[in-house]
């Protein structure tokens, strides 16, 4: 993808690298683009309320309200499939621990292993008694209920 689009060209705006992840299950970006019709089918069917209208009106996660359970509800909704899980796994994000991580900063906070299902975010033992959030990649589903729960905003999902 260029620096610049379409949009970007008319908005004065340079584009940048997606702020949200896209949808589970969704078709590669450019064909997701051509079938989605942005009717918000899947946005009306996720039971956790975490997708979004976005940029353009095309449906995103958005991790900050919860985390994405993967049950299927928007890919059922989607008519134009441009979500299907005939795709496979959902989606190949997975969840990074940035350096404003309160643990990382000798503050004691486990919230967002607290909150992660599978158990893919331990914490190693460190100096100073306070441990420091490891991401067992292999675990991570990349569902973001981590996110939501960090409270200084220091987890990302990202491929």
């Amino acid at each position: 993808m260029s620096g610049l689009t379409r949009r970007g060209f008319l908005t004065g705006r340079v584009a940048r690298a997606r702020e949200r992840p896209a949808m589970p299950w969704a078709l590669a970006e450019d064909e997701f683009l051509a079938r989605c019709t942005r009717c918000n089918a899947c946005i009306d069917a996720c039971p956790e309320h975490i997708v979004i209208r976005g940029s353009g009106g095309f449906p995103e996660v958005d991790f900050a309200k919860g985390g994405c359970t993967f049950c299927g509800r928007c890919a059922e909704a989607c008519v134009p499939r441009a979500l299907d899980r005939a795709v496979g796994e959902p989606w190949a994000l997975k969840a990074t621990v940035g350096a404003g991580c309160l643990a990382r900063n000798r503050v004691v906070c486990r919230s967002c292993g607290e909150r992660c299902e599978v158990r893919a975010i331990r914490f190693a033992l460190a100096a100073g008694g306070v441990g420091e959030p490891v991401v067992d990649r292999d675990r991570c589903t990349g569902c973001g209920a981590c996110v939501a729960v960090c409270p200084v905003s220091a987890i990302d999902i990202a491929a």
